[in-house]
């Protein structure tokens, strides 16, 4: 997968995760932001408890959480497959059981599940009310979830820990046809920089990393859902991504192991005195 360069030089990880126990949420896309940072947290020693939905993958040869987890497994790491909706209460507290029954305690949280682009990305004046709804509720009530019951654990351990959560540069800057989604992610930035200061007492740092434009599965699913009627599908993708690489500074899309690379520094002890803040991923689109 691009962007999963090993790390490990000498015998050595870059930050050391050696021992520590994280719960990826949202990371069984098969070219997602989830799958990238759970292998390259389990490249630089963690176990990772590896979660997404159950659904089946729209690739027939990919068993999304499943093939996570063998993957960590196959690069000499440990991990369980933790399936759940995230916006359910009940499933969250079972997963993060699961979690501290296979490994523990969690000493790492990233907060990756999004909801699926779809009949949300329209103007406000047709959106309807379900589909808004529907982004609310994996993206910020999940996230509540999420991150109130492992807070809860991290509180009880009392070793300190790491909340990752990942918003968007329209978290920072709407767009149009993107409010649902823009709302959402907002309140995500919000919701982690309150959480930060609540856990700053008990050694918890909370961050947020804010995206642009990835190429993953959610690139197709955005541009499945605003290409306009009787243009190919394949071309419109195609078109969005040359637009956005003309638009970067640095003069290209990220991949997903950029988000990776970062996700993995806030959960080390390298960024130890940083909480509340929410970091710009964008090659120089976004500044700030």
């Amino acid at each position: 997968m691009p962007g999963l360069v090993a790390t490990k030089a000498k015998g050595r990880s870059l930050y050391d995760l050696n021992g520590k126990i994280a719960l990826v949420t949202g990371a069984g896309g098969e070219r997602g932001i989830g799958r990238a940072i759970a292998t390259r947290l389990a490249r630089e020693g963690a176990h990772v408890a590896v979660n997404d939905l159950s659904a089946p993958s729209a690739s027939a040869s990919w068993r999304g959480v499943h093939d996570v987890v063998a993957e960590i497994e196959a690069l000499g790491g440990e991990a369980i497959a933790v399936p759940g909706d995230v916006a359910d209460a009940d499933q969250v507290d079972r997963m993060v059981a699961a979690t501290v029954e296979r490994f523990g305690h969690i000493d790492i949280l990233v907060n990756n599940a999004a909801s699926r682009p779809g009949r949300d990305r329209v103007p406000v004046v047709e959106l309807e009310e379900e589909a808004f709804d529907l982004v609310q509720r994996v993206n910020v009530k999940g996230t509540f979830l999420c991150s109130r019951a492992v807070a809860r654990e991290m509180v009880r351990h009392d070793q300190g820990g790491k909340i990752v959560m990942i918003s968007s540069t329209r978290g920072k800057r709407g767009e149009a046809c993107y409010a649902a989604y823009s709302a959402s992610k907002h309140a995500v930035i919000g919701f982690g920089q309150a959480l930060a200061l609540e856990l700053a007492p008990h050694r918890i740092q909370v961050n947020t990393i804010c995206p642009g434009m990835v190429d993953t599965e959610r690139v197709s699913a955005i541009a499945e859902a605003l290409v306009p009627e009787g243009e190919s599908l394949d071309k419109y993708y195609a078109q969005m991504l040359r637009q956005q690489e003309a638009e970067v500074p640095l003069g290209y899309v990220a991949e997903a192991g950029e988000i990776a690379r970062v996700a993995a520094f806030l959960a080390s002890s390298e960024s130890a005195y940083l909480t509340g803040v929410s970091i710009s991923v964008t090659g120089g689109v976004q500044l700030g």
